[in-house]
């Protein structure tokens, strides 16, 4: 229990409360948006958005890798930033694929390929908290 309460510190209170307002503002921004936004929108920019986020999905992955290599303090972060792109590329794939064969392949493409390796990665997080724990563990036990 100490090690909560420890941690506990290690952020202020009011850090709760805001991130707690802004999620409210969020909900309410996102009501809007649901709303205000068109059916359709076309944009020039549709080929650099896409790649710059699988490049974004492929940098992170990358780093998870090179973590996992090195067995760093920091790869729980990396894989968990790993694993929300991976559910967010699939999310975005579906909903914004075409009905019929196109939605089709983006719901398989995510069941046998961004889903499970998100969960890879979120599987590599637990594991690397927990092996991060036991590492702490036995530094403070050394005199």
């Amino acid at each position: 229990m100490a090690k909560a309460e420890e941690r506990m510190d290690l952020v202020p209170r009011w850090v709760a409360l805001l991130l707690t307002a802004i999620v409210a503002g969020l909900v309410v921004w996102t009501l809007y948006l649901t709303y205000a936004l068109p059916a359709r929108h076309v944009t020039d920019h549709w080929r650099i958005a896409w790649a710059g986020f699988d490049l974004g999905l492929a940098l992170a992955l990358a780093t998870t890798a090179l973590g996992v290599a090195r067995e760093a303090q920091w790869v729980d972060a990396t894989a968990a930033v790993s694993a929300t792109l991976l559910v967010t590329d699939a999310w975005f794939d579906i909903v914004l694929a075409d009905p019929g064969g196109e939605r089709v392949e983006a719901i398989v493409l995510a069941a046998i390929g961004e889903i499970p390796l998100a969960l890879f990665c979120v599987w590599i997080v637990l594991n690397a908290e927990r092996a991060i724990g036991s590492l702490k563990d036995s530094q403070r036990r050394r005199p």
